[in-house]
């Protein structure tokens, strides 16, 4: 796996845990807001794995 790839996996691994922090910390509105930023972060962290894959199966 290229280091950009690594270095964009941790960057989303680090939204997730502030969205998580975000939520469990929040008392009103911003508490959607930390599952949200969750929700992106387990999208793109997903979406990094599958390009990975896919470039090597030669998709």
């Amino acid at each position: 796996m290229p280091a950009s790839r690594v270095f964009f996996f941790g960057l989303s691994l680090l939204i997730g845990v502030i969205g998580l922090l975000a939520a469990a910390w929040a008392e009103d509105y911003l508490h959607g807001f930390g599952l949200a930023l969750l929700g992106f972060a387990l999208f793109f962290a997903g979406h990094t794995v599958k390009r990975h894959f896919d470039e090597q199966e030669g998709h």
